[in-house]
């Protein structure tokens, strides 16, 4: 069996995708997302998934998908922000060097403009997130080996930090 070597946490918009990439790179490893695997899967995008099926629908996909993931990627793993919501997602990311990237509004606003398809953010976005980052921040916490803030950084920048944080070397 084997296990990741990073798992990336965080919300939606905080780069876990392009981090993740970058880290893959660096390290020799390969890169896997939750989100793009539920999505070729499914053969449709989340928010579709979440308009035709609902939230609870969707949760149960990221849960599989998740679960899997754990299971057999040995490389970079990126996780949809809302995964840490399941408790037994949380208590199976016990064992794993999991690393959580966290932003403030502001800089959610610049990387997500806030206002492009995020079934969770349609309708008051600023204050849907803040409210969604009350409701998440101690989950992610909670999982993290190491907490990584991208606020004002570039990818590169961020991706170092976390390296730093593990202590984990380049390939």
């Amino acid at each position: 069996m084997s296990a990741p070597l990073v798992v990336l946490v965080g919300p939606m918009g905080v780069g876990k995708s392009t981090v993740g990439q970058l880290l893959a790179e660096r390290l020799g490893v390969g890169f896997r997302d939750t989100d793009e695997d539920i999505v070729a899967e499914q053969g449709r995008s989340i928010a579709d998934i979440f308009v035709d099926e609902g939230e609870s629908a969707f949760r149960a996909l990221e849960k599989r998908s998740v679960h899997t993931a754990l299971a057999e990627h040995d490389g970079i793993l990126a996780l949809g922000g809302g995964a840490i919501l399941d408790e037994e997602t949380r208590a199976l990311l016990g064992g794993h060097r999991v690393v959580y990237l966290s932003m403030d509004v502001e800089e959610a606003v610049k990387r997500t403009g806030l206002n492009v398809a995020r079934p969770l953010l349609a309708v008051n976005p600023r204050r849907q997130w803040r409210e969604l980052m009350e409701a998440r921040r101690h989950l992610y916490e909670e999982v993290a080996t190491a907490v990584v803030a991208t606020d004002g950084r570039s990818p590169e920048e961020v991706g170092q930090a976390a390296l730093d944080a593990l202590e984990l070397k380049e390939a």
